[in-house]
């Protein structure tokens, strides 16, 4: 899509938000009803993408994709009501008659830039609170999953007039094209590098951003814990979408004592979950494109793997890999893996852990397995990081009850729920003065009674 194409399609959508027509409760309640009406209806078409781009089965791109866009447009539904209204603050005496909200208002015009790893979720998910928040949005999806993105534009297509929702699909071209434009709001998910992009152009106009990006994940494992049930659950974490998940367990940080116990644990799970030959398995995905398997090819040491390492560069399929004996400096510790690829590092002290991970750039997530109390308090007290879980991996995003977001390289701002209400809203304070009563102690001329005055009022 050219740029004079994207400036017209923004230009209808400036006109049609200034009409005020997605502003009603009942107007953004339809739209949210709509979606999920297309969404059942069109669900087979979905999984059909996910699987061509990215190989997921029917069962993870329900679980994973479909159903937690449902589940935000359900809370939506039910919640909307209350998020639109006004706010009560309390009013300091010193205003005197007045009442004081906070009053939610849509950013407007909004621009919303998603990744291809969950290509269905973090397009539609972020939709949907800016939907409910009352703002038209142009969507542009990746174009590493070509499959999802054409079916999301079908889908939308089919939901709203491009005046209130347009998806603009393509690559590099059009993303600069939409960068060069005047949006209220901007939300991207994807890497890092490309975020300090976005924020670059984003500042041109002072825009708001939210970015969700990504990092290198830790996730300790304490002596005290549950063994067996922690392999199983970081195996799911950290394979799930064959590693390709912002807010999976990039590396594991354990205590040396327990490794080889751990080790052994993580490839009996492997071979549980995905069987003995996982490449074989129908329902275990494959990497989005042969130049992210190159990549993680390249960050395989050979004399380091304890599991795995097989790969069929032409089906772009990588299978479950685990490495150990890994330092800081080996390549697959200086950038975020996002592959079926599981380093394991060791520590002597778990003091040591924690300034291991504090010494480096804010993860995304961050996990630990302990049945310690103390270790548990260690790690909300001693780290920086977006959110995580204790003793389980990746559950924390599936709720819209919780912000979801990064600190630092790893992101800023959050939504979910009533977080992603708040991302796409501006509150504007609002004092109403009544006109029946007012204070004389802020007008000139300025006498010691009323500097005492002020100083009760104010105190």
């Amino acid at each position: 899509m050219t740029g004079q194409k994207i400036e017209y399609i923004l230009r209808q959508q400036k006109e049609y938000f200034s009409t005020g027509g997605t502003l009603p409760l009942q107007f953004r309640l339809q739209a949210l009803g709509k979606l999920k009406a297309a969404i059942k209806k069109n669900d087979k078409m979905l999984c059909q993408a996910l699987y061509s781009d990215l190989g997921k089965s029917r069962a993870e791109s329900y679980m994973c994709e479909l159903g937690l866009t449902l589940s935000e447009i359900g809370w939506m539904e039910k919640n909307l009501k209350k998020l639109m209204e006004n706010r009560l603050v309390k009013t300091p005496l010193a205003q005197f008659a007045a009442k004081s909200f906070q009053s939610p208002c849509p950013y407007g015009n909004v621009l919303i830039m998603s990744p291809w790893n969950y290509p269905i979720l973090l397009t539609l998910e972020p939709l949907v609170d800016a939907l409910a928040a009352g703002n038209t949005v142009i969507l542009k999806p990746s174009a590493y999953a070509p499959e999802s993105s054409l079916a999301v534009k079908r889908l939308l297509e089919e939901c709203f007039p491009r005046k209130y929702v347009c998806v603009v699909t393509g690559g590099r071209q059009e993303n600069q094209a939409l960068l060069r434009q005047r949006f209220d709001k901007i939300f991207f998910t994807g890497s890092p590098v490309v975020g300090k992009e976005v924020l670059r152009h984003a500042s041109k106009y002072l825009t708001p951003v939210t970015l969700e990006l990504g990092g290198k994940s830790p996730c300790v494992v304490e002596k005290s814990c549950n063994i067996p049930l922690a392999a199983r659950r970081i195996v799911f974490g950290k394979f799930i979408n064959c590693g390709q998940t912002c807010v999976a367990p990039d590396y594991i940080l354990c205590d040396e004592s327990i490794r080889d116990e751990l080790v052994s644990s993580i490839i009996k799970e492997i071979k549980r979950q995905f069987g003995s030959r996982p490449m074989e398995n129908k329902n275990y995905g494959k990497i989005v494109n042969e130049k992210h398997c190159q990549r993680l090819l390249s960050l395989i040491m050979p004399e380091k793997i304890v599991f795995g390492g097989r790969c069929d560069a032409k089906a772009c399929r990588i299978e479950p890999t685990v490495m150990v004996d890994v330092d800081w400096e080996d390549a697959v510790m200086r950038e975020e893996i996002f592959g079926p690829l599981l380093p394991i590092l060791t520590y002597k002290n778990i003091n040591d852990a924690w300034k291991m991970i504090e010494d480096r750039p804010r993860p995304l997530a961050l996990y630990c397995f302990t049945e310690n109390p103390l270790v548990k308090r260690q790690m909300l007290s001693r780290c920086r990081f977006g959110g995580g879980c204790i003793n389980d991996t990746v559950i924390h995003l599936a709720t819209s009850e919780m912000p979801f977001g990064g600190v630092g390289e790893s992101g800023m701002g959050s939504y979910h729920g009533k977080a992603g209400f708040e991302a796409f809203t501006h509150y504007r304070s609002i004092v109403d003065k009544k006109t029946w009563f007012d204070l004389p102690v802020r007008y000139q001329p300025y006498t010691k009674g009323m500097l005492k005055l002020a100083e009760l009022f104010m105190r």
